[in-house]
């Protein structure tokens, strides 16, 4: 790790000259020139990874009339999408910069904005209507920390001072946005955002002694956390997954809190090594698996395709994080650094909690 607290081998005066050419924008070679360097590799497996799924969420409703609609919601919002990420993977890292705290205060204000104005969907109050468009601004929260934060040690690692302040000023950037989206309530988005923003924190040159009591803290906060902080449904998961793990039968009724979980072993089991067949899964045309064009799709994955489509998933995922944190420690600036390792980071948390959801 460099002496300004990022994770590269180059002097300060080389990473100088690298950041400024990195926020630089060529405009020499025009929109086509700047279109013809993006990594069209990785984009190419995006869409094949994102047109997977619109075939996953088809195959989940074929059956099922009023689920129909799912997929082509999907593709359009995916069509539309991956021109957004086109036209930001355009933009110069400058530009990125300057937004970050804009994106961050504007985040808040839409998460508070939730809490007085918020739409209720699924028991849980995290879309807010903007005219005729629903808006759910925990998904800016992700984006806007990871941004937020890269701009915070951009500017903070080179000043004189007390590094463990600096780290606790990054806590608050964290914690706010976090807190706010708990309350809401959406645990599995808040821990994204800890866990993406602990990531840039730790690479930012987190000591040793302040990671062990971290852990040590947050061991100790486990029991209260569950007792008086976790909403009744949220310890109901908690006891499903640990009577998983440890075997106990006692929740293990087909009309039990883990009635979804063991539907989705069956039909993870039921696939095989070649699976099924598009179209032809048991347990997905028959919905068994409650909720299985949300969080539980791999199950269709693994059940049409076996285990070696569900594989094939994983290690898209994998080329994709791999490539991410590549591009990290490439980049000639901290903030890009710190924002590529928090993307990853935030693309590696839901892999592993929505495979480990099904398992």
């Amino acid at each position: 790790m460099s002496s300004d607290g990022g994770f590269s081998g180059y002097s300060r005066g080389e990473a100088r000259t690298r950041t400024a050419r990195s926020l630089s924008f060529d405009t020499s070679s025009g929109v086509l020139g700047n279109l013809a360097r993006l990594p069209w590799g990785v984009i190419l497996l995006i869409v094949a990874m994102a047109l997977i799924g619109i075939a996953m969420l088809y195959s989940s409703a074929y059956t099922n009339p009023a689920e129909q609609h799912l997929w082509k919601l999907q593709l359009i919002r995916f069509v539309i999408c991956f021109g957004i990420m086109i036209g930001l993977a355009l933009l110069p890292l400058s530009w990125w910069m300057n937004l970050s705290w804009l994106a961050y205060a504007g985040t808040i204000v839409l998460l508070l904005a939730v809490e007085f104005f918020g739409t209720t969907g699924g028991g849980a109050q995290r879309w807010i209507k903007i005219g005729p468009i629903g808006v759910q601004p925990s998904e800016f929260a992700k984006l806007a920390v990871i941004i937020a934060l890269a701009r915070y040690y951009h500017g903070m690692l080179g000043v004189n001072g007390s590094r463990f302040f600096i780290h606790i000023g990054a806590a608050v950037i964290i914690l706010i946005p976090a807190a706010l989206v708990f309350m809401q309530p959406d645990l599995g988005t808040a821990l994204a955002i800890i866990a993406s923003g602990g990531i840039v924190v730790f690479l930012a040159g987190l000591s040793g002694r302040v990671i062990l009591a971290g852990v040590g803290a947050a061991a100790a906060a486990v029991w209260p956390v569950y007792l008086f902080v976790l909403e009744p449904y949220q310890r109901g998961r908690v006891d499903t997954f640990l009577a998983q793990l440890f075997g106990s039968s006692g929740a293990s009724t087909s009309l039990g809190e883990s009635y979804q979980i063991e539907q989705a072993k069956i039909a993870i089991g039921a696939g095989g090594l070649n699976g099924k067949g598009w179209l032809q899964g048991i347990q997905s045309q028959q919905d068994y698996v409650p909720e299985q064009h949300t969080d539980f799709i791999l199950t269709v994955i693994a059940e049409e395709f076996g285990f070696l489509g569900a594989t094939a998933i994983m290690i898209g995922f994998a080329i994709l994080l791999g490539w991410s944190l590549y591009t990290a420690f490439q980049s000639a600036s901290s903030f890009g650094r710190f924002a590529a390792a928090g993307a990853a980071a935030t693309v590696a948390f839901y892999v592993v909690f929505n495979v480990a959801m099904v398992l």
